[in-house]
């Protein structure tokens, strides 16, 4: 096993970390902005190490102050966690290249499905049901543009080949849009990913996101530990999740998660990934992998029972994997609301103080959060402050357990939105597991 680690993140996910780093006896590196030496983990774990100020560029995507942290701590290995560096090719290079473990894909792994295109051409190849659209980018011509729209039929959707978070995505209802909406996607996807590559694909109108986690280690082993329905978003950004999705079936579960599998056995993948696909009329679409562990992780931790963060340290250890595909049995349901400190009706971020926090607690309920009473939320950085997930026998129970986790939180001295949390999971539509990813959005009037 790893001696020591560094974990390359800050707030819930580095605490989730340190504390799967602490029951396989890892010793943990707190690497650290000048904004977040009051954060649990840096507190916790057993050296910490600032690797610069407050603005991410400076700290938390500074890769040669991350690697210098753990070249001066003497660690093995560094854990991105999600978000900041997680899916950077050049920073998993960099890491390797140095003499550290990256705890993830290799970075030939990472450019490949980090591109949309190359990743939508290997999932074809892998047999993996992907969206119809464009296969391949777009080019400057337009009549063959508009020609490649019209044989998809209206509506389309522009996207960046390098995108991700809902950025760089243009929807064209018609010809006398569409090419307003390529050369914009172009601009912005340049700006934002340094990438202009765009490509089309059919826009559903009313489809579910669906994806499926799986592990792989360097031994040839590869699981998939089911599926998670991510539908409740806002502006492309996850609110509420639960696992497994309502109404899949067993036999379409297997289908698509042998895909996955093979996919991975295909590119040569290790670690922790997820496949996510949109689903309508009983059907699955591919549209991207991420190459990293997953905010709502937990919820599939709770069905299945295996800690997804161990299996990645483990895999990064050159270890196989703890458990086989007949060792995934999913049991029971579990949701998961993301707390965000947010104004409830204008969203708007709200950094400061808390002055008081409850967690709520019981049979089922599990807390993902860094902050306390007296923490002081950082306006430099996402707002998601914590999770809230519960787990149950069935989702009609977790539903209610939900509800009642909810009305014990207590978090006082900024905005967060567990007022919107409330609403949705007291929402008729989303207990009847009958909405769409468009669905939050029309309730809100967004």
């Amino acid at each position: 096993m790893l001696d020591k680690i560094v974990i390359a993140n800050r707030g819930e996910i580095a605490l989730r970390i340190l504390r799967a780093c602490r029951e396989m006896g890892v010793k943990t590196v707190a690497a650290y902005s000048m904004a977040d030496r009051e954060l649990m983990h840096v507190r916790l774990a057993d050296e910490s190490v600032c690797i610069g100020p407050a603005a991410s560029a400076d700290s938390y995507l500074n890769i040669p102050a991350i690697i210098s942290a753990a070249e001066v701590t003497d660690a093995v290995a560094i854990h991105p966690g999600y978000g900041f560096l997680a899916e950077n090719a050049d920073f998993a290079e960099r890491v390797e290249s140095s003499g550290f473990k990256f705890i993830g894909p290799s970075a030939e792994v990472i450019r490949l499905m980090g591109d949309k295109v190359s990743a939508i051409r290997q999932m074809r190849a892998a047999e993996v049901p992907c969206v119809p659209g464009s296969d391949g980018p777009l080019t400057d011509d337009a009549e063959t543009n508009l020609k490649l729209a019209a044989d998809l039929g209206y509506p389309v959707i522009v996207k960046a080949a390098g995108g991700g978070g809902g950025r760089g995505m243009r929807v064209a209802h018609g010809e006398g849009t569409l090419l307003n909406a390529v050369s914009l996607t172009r601009a912005e996807a340049k700006s934002a990913f340094g990438n202009d590559t765009v490509y089309l694909e059919k826009f559903l109108e009313r489809p579910r996101h669906i994806e499926f986690q799986i592990l792989a280690d360097q031994h040839g082993n590869v699981v998939h530990l089911g599926e998670r329905d991510c539908s409740m978003q806002r502006r492309h950004q996850k609110v509420v999740e639960e696992a497994p999705a309502p109404q899949i079936t067993e036999k379409l579960r297997r289908r698509i998660g042998e895909r996955c599998v093979e996919a991975c056995k295909r590119i040569g993948y290790r670690g922790a990934g997820t496949f996510e696909f949109l689903y309508q009329d009983a059907e699955f679409y591919f549209i991207e992998m991420n190459t990293r562990i997953q905010v709502e992780h937990p919820i599939t931790e709770l069905i299945t029972g295996v800690d997804i963060v161990k299996e990645q340290l483990r895999v990064a250890a050159g270890e196989p994997l703890s458990v086989r595909q007949k060792d995934i049995h999913i049991s029971g349901h579990a949701i998961e609301c993301r707390i965000n400190a947010e104004h409830p009706t204008s969203f708007a971020p709200s950094p400061g103080r808390i002055s008081q926090y409850h967690a709520p607690s019981g049979p089922g309920v599990r807390v993902d959060s860094h902050v306390y009473s007296g923490y002081t939320v950082p306006p430099h950085y996402d707002s998601m402050i914590g999770k809230l997930i519960v787990h149950a026998g069935d989702r009609r129970t977790a539903i209610r357990r939900m509800q009642g986790a909810l009305s014990e939180i207590v978090i006082n001295g900024i905005h967060t939105n567990v007022a919107l949390h409330n609403r949705i999971i007291g929402d008729a539509a989303f207990q009847a597991g009958a909405t769409d990813i468009h669905y939050l959005e029309k309730k809100l009037g967004d």
